[in-house]
């Protein structure tokens, strides 16, 4: 019996669990490591050993654990966890889908669970694998990025049947949705203290033994081109465990190379102090903020003066934010419509915005709690929340180190913005980029998309790329599905987005 996990308030799961994390790092007094010369917990020159000694003993096990050794084992799970269909879903589909766990750690009964949906059968075999992580850290991919995001099917408000999402992301690839790290959504552990020990490490390190894993039950996928890509904390996700795969396929330790091809970050968390600051940036340019407090808070918060000196974690800090009232916007999308409960329990949009309809948190829960649904996903039967409450041991100040060092290796890296999140917001991860220290190859223009600006883009030295996208909250492709697709398509293809005036 997986352990037991508390699950956070669904009504505002998303925001709390990012506000939660942002403000757990500034109570623990660090300061902001500030240069691109900062060396990143995860990596140095010789961590590739290190890496590889950690993993090799788990590698073995998990091949060889209760998910099957044998090809005829391996053939059994993978038939096991085929999706005939889900309930409720429309007419037409013309593409396999999967869900089912992969163990990750034998001996302490620690397991991720994935849904896969492959692209349209006469186009699986010939497109990439994409896998995708929601951040948090700890929401729910499957939740988040496959119900309410890039996933083929869009829940309705009955939380009972599903609609078609025209510009779901397997149009362009095979899409992997990684509940991750375990206590999320139905991943598990049977060992409690699991749960007390989350962090960056563990998480990259899991998530590479799932991917072996799940590549000996898909072995066709095996040498297939692989991209990494989220939103939010994936900041953290996807680089880390782009690190990991790299520092094994150097190393050779697995017989599985896995053949990534870049990774792709919206809205992510990079940098905990230029983040902070570009928040505060954010809300006093867009009109959420009197001039007053931007003042008070700059000033108390250290983010007017020397940018190396963090003072976020001080009482004086924390005096100036108390004072800021956002009032009820939602603040992943400050110009969305938001949900409003009724004293009845009953609950609605406060207005229309095409495409969108800020209740589908309510909606997603719905579905995926009906047993039914949690059956045909092959789920343990599971309180299934977006996000749970994780204590959360190990994660660097910034993730500009990490990045140098992966676009050092050649790797492709893309970073997009929604351009109405004040969470993750443009500016901070402007400031970011420009630790990075690198030389503009492709100067800031306008992309399109449906012969409209889409958003801009800008490519620096190492094919380093950074994109905005308009009119986009945190989660980008939930209010521009169709504008998510073009960029996700002209990064899966490595060109950048079109420009229908050129």
């Amino acid at each position: 019996m997986a352990a037991a996990l508390h699950a956070a308030d669904a009504r505002s799961t998303l925001e709390a669990q990012l506000w939660r994390f942002m403000r757990s790092r500034r109570s623990s007094g660090g300061h902001r490591s500030g240069t691109s010369t900062s060396r990143s917990t995860t990596i140095v020159a010789d961590d590739m050993a290190v890496v590889a000694s950690r993993l090799k003993g788990r590698i073995m096990t998990t091949l060889h654990s209760g998910d099957g050794s044998g090809d005829d084992d391996l053939r059994r799970f993978r038939e096991a966890d085929k999706i005939a269909a889900l309930p409720g879903q429309p007419g037409g589909v013309d593409f396999d889908q999967y869900g089912g766990r992969v163990t990750v750690d034998a001996d302490r009964g620690r397991a991720l669970f994935y849904y896969f949906v492959e692209a349209p059968r006469h186009e699986a075999a010939s497109k990439p694998l994409l896998l995708w992580l929601n951040g948090g850290p700890g929401c729910s991919s499957l939740g988040y990025g496959a119900m309410e995001e890039i996933g083929p099917f869009r829940v309705n408000n009955d939380s009972k049947t599903l609609c078609t999402n025209k510009h779901a992301w397997n149009n362009v690839a095979n899409v992997i949705f990684l509940e991750s790290p375990a206590g999320v959504g139905f991943s598990y552990s049977n060992t409690s203290s699991d749960y007390e020990s989350s962090g960056d490490e563990k998480t990259a390190n899991d998530a590479y033994l799932f991917l072996i894993n799940w590549l000996e039950r898909f072995p066709e996928y095996k040498g297939r081109p692989f991209y990494i890509s989220g939103e939010s904390y994936a900041g953290h996700y996807a680089p880390q465990l782009a690190v990991t795969i790299l520092l094994l396929n150097a190393h050779n330790n697995s017989k599985t190379i896995i053949n990534l091809q870049g990774i792709l970050v919206g809205n992510p968390l990079l940098d905990n102090y230029w983040n902070s600051k570009g928040l505060i940036d954010y809300f006093w340019s867009h009109g959420v903020m009197s001039d007053e407090v931007f003042e008070n808070v700059s000033r108390n918060c250290g983010y007017s003066n020397n940018p190396d000196t963090d003072d976020s974690a001080s009482s004086s800090c924390t005096d100036a934010w108390h004072v800021f009232d956002k009032g009820e916007i939602d603040p992943y999308n400050i110009y969305a419509p938001v949900c409003v409960d009724t004293p009845q329990g009953a609950y609605y949009p406060s207005s229309y915005l095409p495409g969108y309809d800020p209740c589908s948190d309510r909606y997603t829960s719905g579905y995926l709690n009906h047993p039914e649904v949690q059956s045909s996903f092959h789920a343990r039967p599971t309180n299934w929340s977006l996000c749970v409450n994780l204590t959360w041991k190990d994660a660097p100040d910034s993730m500009v180190p990490t990045l140098i060092w992966l676009i050092s290796k050649g790797l492709p890296v893309w970073i997009f913005s929604g351009d109405f999140d004040a969470i993750c917001p443009l500016p901070a991860t402007r400031y970011s980029i420009g630790d990075l220290g690198l030389h503009i190859t492709t100067p800031w223009r306008p992309w399109t998309a449906q012969n409209e600006v889409g958003g801009y883009v800008q490519q620096y030295t190492g094919g380093f790329t950074f994109l905005s996208v308009r009119g986009a909250g945190h989660a980008v492709a939930s209010f521009q599905p169709e504008r998510a697709l073009v960029l996700v398509n002209s990064f899966l293809k490595g060109e950048l987005p079109p420009n229908a005036e050129e």
